[in-house]
């Protein structure tokens, strides 16, 4: 038999100041506005995790007597590796070195990598983001993002005489060059990727427009005509679910059995440890939480592989504003993890809240060291 609670909230109360976003489950009583305060009913044992319950032995007009609060107990299950790649290090390093060696203001065409809290702290040192170069003033310094650009970019930069900086991560240059090579070879070229992502969009641009076939589902992957299937290759996005693409690449090279793949995976490393990361830690978990932009493909990518490895209530977040609360059962292990574009301060944000709400306990899960560094480019090493 469910145990009675007199469940009171007080707007005004420190109970409610101390815990922030705190919100009253059904049948909650704001205290500030009952009058009288005997007329306060009671209600079954709720099934929210919220921790904040006030036990209430005697309740009387004038006041409450023997009121404790309790936190419930959670684990806080850490996904490692986590956050930043190498990639995503060197473009950001690339701003920072840009501004300290030509000044500002450095414009940069996209965001650098898709992460608010990361711009907005390079625009505080003098940054500009730019969504096209016809925002970009004559004979400005202007930096391409992470993600890469179309060679229609370069042209366009060269014949305004722009200064430019190249911050395109290393292994998605490599996927460029793959599909360079393909195409020079004769070949007609599928890219595994998600339509209109700036890695994407810059991909495809290295090649004349219909040089490149876009596959984003096993669906595509059926359904998919090339003018040339015996001389067929295939490139990814380096961002993507390393469990669907495999997937799709099986639809490929059953089709088209002498399809060519990359020597190497495409996807890149910090992708892989990232999804194996949350595999690991989501069976176990209550609820996961992710840290990272809505426009992260690879934080995106977390959430879906937490919910196929066993987290319904996985869920996208970009820092502690971002929590919400309301749940039917109580929460036992929270996962959390962070996209490679996610900084760590972001993360330790989230943990710090969850420290505010639960008595939390916090245990690193086990993960491979990463120890991959790019250098920067040239005109910044001079």
């Amino acid at each position: 038999m469910a145990r009675q609670l007199i469940v009171l909230w007080a707007a005004s109360s420190p109970i409610h100041t101390a815990t922030g976003r705190f919100r009253p489950p059904p049948g909650a009583i704001d205290v500030d506005d009952a009058e009288p305060l005997g007329t306060i009913a009671a209600a079954d044992e709720l099934g929210y995790y919220d921790p904040i319950r006030i036990r209430v032995r005697d309740c009387r007009r004038g006041g409450v007597d023997d009121r404790v609060m309790t936190r419930s107990r959670v684990t806080v299950l850490m996904a490692n590796p986590r956050g930043f790649c190498a990639g995503v290090e060197r473009a950001i390093q690339i701003v920072e070195t840009a501004l300290n060696q030509f000044g500002a203001p450095v414009y940069v065409r996209h965001e650098i990598v898709h992460n608010r809290h990361v711009v907005e702290e390079l625009e505080g040192k003098g940054a500009v983001f730019v969504d096209c170069l016809d925002e970009v003033p004559d004979g400005a310094r202007v930096i391409f993002s992470a993600h890469g650009v179309s060679n229609a970019v370069f042209r366009e930069a060269e014949r305004r005489h722009l200064p430019f900086i190249d911050a395109t991560c290393p292994l998605v240059t490599k996927v460029h060059r793959e599909a360079q090579r393909h195409h020079a070879a004769g070949r007609e070229v599928v890219l595994i990727g998600h339509a209109d992502h700036p890695e994407v969009v810059g991909t495809m641009g290295q090649l004349p427009r219909g040089a490149i076939l876009l596959v984003e589902s096993a669906t595509q992957a059926e359904d998919v005509a090339p003018r040339q299937p015996d001389e067929l290759a295939y490139v990814t996005q380096t961002t993507l679910s390393v469990d669907d693409t495999v997937a799709i690449v099986s639809i490929l090279k059953r089709r088209f059995p002498k399809i060519l793949g990359p020597r190497k995976d495409d996807i890149c490393y910090a992708t892989t440890n990232r999804q194996e990361a949350v595999k690991r830690i989501a069976p176990r978990c209550d609820v996961m939480l992710v840290v990272g932009a809505p426009n992260s493909s690879n934080a995106r990518r977390l959430v879906e592989v937490a919910r196929h490895a066993g987290c319904r209530q996985a869920m996208l977040v970009e820092g502690a504003a971002d929590l919400d609360w309301p749940a039917p059962e109580p929460v036992r292990r929270i996962g959390l993890a962070a996209g490679a574009s996610a900084p760590e301060i972001k993360v330790q944000e989230v943990v710090a809240a969850l420290g505010e709400r639960f008595d939390t306990a916090i245990e690193e899960s086990l993960g491979p060291s990463e120890t991959v560094r790019f250098s920067l480019p040239r005109a910044l090493n001079a």
